[in-house]
C-alpha cells in the first residue's frame, strides 16, 4: 500500500477521533503503525486516545516515541507534557516544558504545565512567577487563577489565596475546584462553618469530587466527630479507592481513637499509593511503635532519620521517641515549623511596649482539665503572685473536666474559652488583651494550635512543659529548662534561648492526693508475693527493642522477678509477650495494668520495687508520679531533652545515684538493687524523706522561680534587649 493510502487512513482515523469514535480511530492508527513504525502522527494520536481512556503509562510511552521522531513538534510537546503531569512525573514534565518554551515562549499550555509541576515540586515562588507569566498572556485562564491561589495558600499568604479563588468564581461561579480550594483554606484557618459551606458547594457541582469529602473528613476529625469523619473518608474512597489523602486521613482518625492497628493499615495503604506523601512515613512508624511492632524496626528508623536529614518532613513528636540525636530533632522541628507554621504575613505584633502594673501572662493549652499538664501545673496556677502577675488561660480544649478542671479554672484571673475561634482571631484577642508573655503549653502535641503564636501576637513567647524539645520556630523566644536537660554545649540544637531554672523545669503539685486504698499484689497478678517487681508505666510507644532487650536480661538474672507494664492496647500487650518469649523469658512474667484514676494509680505503684525508665524518651509525668508515690526510678541519661527528664527529676529530689550513663551501668544497677534489698530500702527511705523537702515537689518554690524567669524576660524586653539565655538564681 502506498504512502498516500496511509495518509488517507490517517486523515480518516483523525476524523473518527475528532468525532469521538475512539475505538475505530485507535484501530486505524494501529494498522498504520504496523505498516510504518515511524509514522509519528499515528503514534502520537494513538497515545492521545490512550490518555483519554485512562491508559496513562501506554499514552506516555507512545507520546514519547512520537516526540523522538519529531522533537520540535510543539503540539507533540504539549500533549506529552500534559500526560507527564497526569502520571505525576513532574520533573520530566518540567524538563519537556522548558524544551518546548524555547520554541514557543508564549505557549500557554506549556506555561500551565510548567507552573503546576513547579507547584507539585514545592518550588512555590517559581510556580507563582510562571502562573503570573501565563496570566499576563491570558488573564482569564480559570485553572491558572485557581491553581495560583493554591500555591499562595501553601506559602501561607491566605488573603491573596482567597482573592484568587474568589476571582476564579467571579469568572465561573460553578468552578467546583475553586470551592474545594476555599474549603481547604477555611479548614486551615479553622473557619470550619465556612469550610463546610464551600465543600458542600463543590460537591453540589461535582458529587464525585473525592478531595472535598477528604476535606470534610479532616475537619470532622479535628472537631472530634470521628464517626462522621469516617463516613466522609468512605465516600471519598468509594469515588476514588486509591486516593492517598483519604487513607492518610483515616489513619489519623484511627490514631486519635487509639485504634493503632487500623491506623497502621491505613497509613501503609497511603504510603503504598504515594511513597512521598508528606509525613506518611513517620505516621506509619509512629503507629507501629504504639503496637510494639518491631518488625524491620532498625532499618525503618534509620531510613526515617536519613530522610529527615535529607529534607523529608515528618511530625516532630515521633523523633522524641525514636531518636537520640538533638540535631535530628532540631532539623525536624525547624522543617515542620517552616512548612506548617511559618511566621504569618499577617503578624499582628507592632512592637509596642505596654506599661502594666502587673505582668500579663497568658497560658495557651487544650489540656486545662483532667490531663497530665493540669495535674502538674495546677499548683503553680494557684500560687501565682497576683499582685505582680495577671494570669489568663486561653483554652481551646473540651472544657472543664472534673475536680482538677475546677481547680484550674478557679486559679486564673481570666479563663477564656476559644474553641470556636480561629487562630488569627485568638491571636488578635491576645493582642487586644495586651498580653506581655504568651506561654505555649502544647508545642507539637495533640490538639496544639501553634498557628496562634505563629501570628506573633505577643512580645515574648515561651515554649514550656508540654513539648519536651525545641519547636524550631523563630517566633518562640524562650524554652523553659534546667542545667540537666540542656547543658550549655547543647544550646546550638535549640532555636529558642534557654531559661535555666535552678533545680528542675518540671512543675509539680504538692497537693496531689494518693488514695488510701490498700492494694494487694495478688489482685494485680504480681505473684508470687515475694517476687521482685520491676515496673514501667510509660506509654508502650516508648518501649523500644534496645531497652526491652536490657529488661529481659535483667529478668533472667533475677529469678522469679516480674515486669509490670501499662496495658496500652491489646496488640502491644501480645507483641511484648511474644518478644519476651523470643528472648527466652516466660510471657507470664510480663504483667499488664489497666489505666485508672490518678489517686488510685499513685497508690498501686507502691506495690512495685523499682521503676525502670526508657530511652531515648524518658518517663516524664510518669516518673514524677512514681517518685511522688515513693517508688524509686532508675534511668539512663540521654542526649536530648526528652531523654534527660528523669535525670532532672532525680537530681531535684536528691537521688542522683539512680542516674546511669550507659546501658551497661543501667542494667548492672537494676540487678544490684534487686539483689541487695537493704540498699534499695535505704534509697526508698531517702526518697520518702526528700519528697517533702527537696525542690522537686515544692510547688511554691517552683512558682517563685518561674515568676523570676518571667520577670527577667519582661525586664530584658522593656530595656530594649533581644532574647538571651537566662539563669534564674536559687
Amino acid at each position: 500500500m502506498a504512502k498516500g493510502d496511509d495518509q488517507h487512513r490517517l486523515q480518516t482515523a483523525f476524523s473518527l477521533h475528532q468525532a469521538g469514535n475512539l475505538n475505530e480511530a485507535a484501530n486505524l492508527y494501529r494498522q498504520i503503525i504496523e505498516r510504518d513504525a515511524t509514522n509519528a502522527g499515528a503514534i502520537h494520536f494513538l497515545g492521545v486516545i490512550e490518555g483519554t481512556v485512562g491508559n496513562f503509562e501506554q499514552a506516555k510511552s507512545l507520546l514519547e516515541r512520537s516526540l523522538k521522531i519529531q522533537p520540535s513538534n510543539i503540539h507533540y510537546i504539549e500533549n506529552y507534557a500534559t500526560i507527564l503531569l497526569q502520571v505525576r512525573d513532574y520533573e520530566s514534565a518540567l524538563k519537556i516544558c522548558e524544551q518546548g518554551l524555547q520554541f514557543s515562549q508564549s505557549n500557554v499550555s506549556l506555561l500551565y504545565v510548567s507552573a503546576v509541576s513547579l507547584y507539585e515540586l514545592r518550588q512555590l515562588q517559581s510556580s507563582i512567577r510562571q502562573f503570573d507569566k501565563l496570566l499576563s498572556l491570558q488573564p482569564n485562564h480559570i485553572e491558572a487563577i485557581n491553581d495560583r491561589g493554591a500555591a499562595l495558600a501553601e506559602l501561607k499568604d491566605y488573603d491573596a489565596a482567597l482573592a484568587s479563588f474568589e476571582k476564579t468564581l467571579s469568572v465561573d461561579p460553578r468552578h467546583a475546584g475553586a470551592h474545594l480550594n476555599k474549603g481547604n483554606l477555611f479548614g486551615l484557618l479553622k473557619r470550619y462553618e465556612e469550610a463546610f459551606v464551600a465543600y458542600d458547594k463543590a460537591l453540589t457541582l461535582n458529587p464525585n469530587l473525592a478531595e472535598a469529602w477528604v476535606g470534610r473528613g479532616n475537619i470532622l476529625r479535628e472537631l472530634g466527630r470521628y464517626d462522621e469523619s469516617f463516613v466522609a473518608y468512605a465516600k471519598a474512597l468509594a469515588i476514588e479507592p486509591n486516593l492517598p489523602d483519604a487513607w492518610f486521613g483515616r489513619g489519623n482518625a484511627f490514631m486519635e481513637l487509639k485504634r493503632y492497628e487500623e491506623a497502621l493499615a491505613a497509613f501503609e495503604k497511603a504510603q503504598t499509593l504515594e511513597p512521598d506523601l508528606a509525613m506518611v512515613e513517620g505516621a506509619r512508624l509512629y503507629a507501629k511503635i504504639h503496637l510494639c511492632d518491631w518488625n524491620n524496626f532498625d532499618a525503618e528508623c534509620a531510613h526515617l532519620i536519613s530522610s529527615i536529614r535529607s529534607g523529608i518532613e515528618t511530625a516532630p513528636f515521633l523523633t522524641l521517641a525514636i531518636s537520640s540525636s538533638p540535631d535530628v530533632q532540631h532539623q525536624c522541628a525547624k522543617r515542620f515549623s517552616k512548612s506548617n507554621y511559618p511566621l504569618f504575613n499577617e503578624s499582628i505584633s507592632d512592637g509596642r511596649r505596654f506599661d502594666h502594673d502587673r505582668i500579663r501572662v497568658a497560658y495557651l493549652s487544650a489540656d486545662f482539665g483532667d490531663y497530665p499538664m493540669s495535674h502538674l501545673l495546677v499548683g503553680v496556677f494557684e500560687q501565682h503572685n497576683h499582685r505582680r502577675f495577671e494570669t489568663i488561660a486561653i483554652s481551646f480544649g473540651t472544657g472543664n473536666q472534673g475536680e482538677i478542671g475546677t481547680r484550674v479554672r478557679g486559679s486564673f484571673d481570666q479563663f477564656i474559652d476559644v474553641r470556636n475561634q480561629n487562630d488569627f482571631d485568638v491571636a488578635k484577642l491576645l493582642k487586644r488583651l495586651e498580653v506581655d508573655i504568651a506561654v505555649d503549653l502544647m508545642g507539637y502535641t495533640a490538639h496544639s494550635r501553634t498557628a496562634i503564636v505563629a501570628h506573633r501576637p505577643c512580645a515574648i513567647q515561651v515554649n514550656f512543659l508540654g513539648y519536651p524539645g525545641t519547636m524550631g520556630a523563630d517566633y518562640i523566644d524562650y524554652l523553659i529548662a534546667d542545667q540537666t536537660l540542656i547543658p550549655e554545649f547543647y544550646q546550638r540544637f535549640y532555636t529558642e534561648k534557654i531559661v535555666y531554672l535552678p533545680h528542675c523545669y518540671q512543675a509539680n503539685d504538692a497537693k496531689r492526693p494518693i488514695s488510701d486504698r490498700l492494694f494487694t499484689r495478688s489482685e494485680y497478678g504480681l505473684l508470687p508475693e515475694k517476687a521482685f517487681v520491676f515496673c514501667c508505666f510509660n506509654g508502650n510507644y516508648k518501649i523500644l527493642p534496645p531497652v526491652f532487650d536490657c529488661w529481659m536480661r535483667v529478668l533472667k538474672k533475677i529469678e522469679g522477678s516480674v515486669l509490670w507494664l501499662l496495658e496500652d492496647n491489646v496488640v502491644a500487650t501480645g507483641n511484648l509477650r511474644k518478644e519476651a518469649a523470643a528472648r527466652g523469658v516466660s510471657p507470664d512474667r510480663l504483667i499488664f495494668a489497666r489505666r485508672m484514676p490518678p489517686p488510685e494509680h499513685l497508690a498501686r505503684q507502691q506495690l512495685a520495687d523499682l521503676f525502670l525508665d526508657t530511652l531515648p524518651c524518658n518517663a516524664h509525668t510518669t516518673a514524677s508520679d512514681a517518685l511522688w508515690a515513693g517508688l524509686p526510678v532508675l534511668t539512663q541519661i540521654g542526649n536530648t531533652f526528652a531523654g534527660r527528664v528523669a535525670s532532672s527529676l532525680l537530681n531535684a529530689v536528691g537521688l542522683p545515684e539512680l542516674i546511669t550513663s550507659t546501658e551497661e551501668e543501667y542494667e548492672k544497677l537494676a540487678i544490684d538493687l534487686a539483689v541487695t534489698p537493704d540498699r534499695l530500702e535505704a534509697i526508698k527511705r531517702t526518697l520518702s524523706h526528700n519528697r517533702l523537702i527537696e525542690p522537686l515537689f515544692r510547688t511554691e518554690l517552683f512558682t517563685r522561680h518561674i515568676e523570676a524567669a518571667y520577670t527577667a524576660m519582661y525586664e530584658r524586653y522593656k530595656a530594649g534587649g533581644s532574647p538571651d539565655h537566662i539563669y534564674v538564681q536559687h
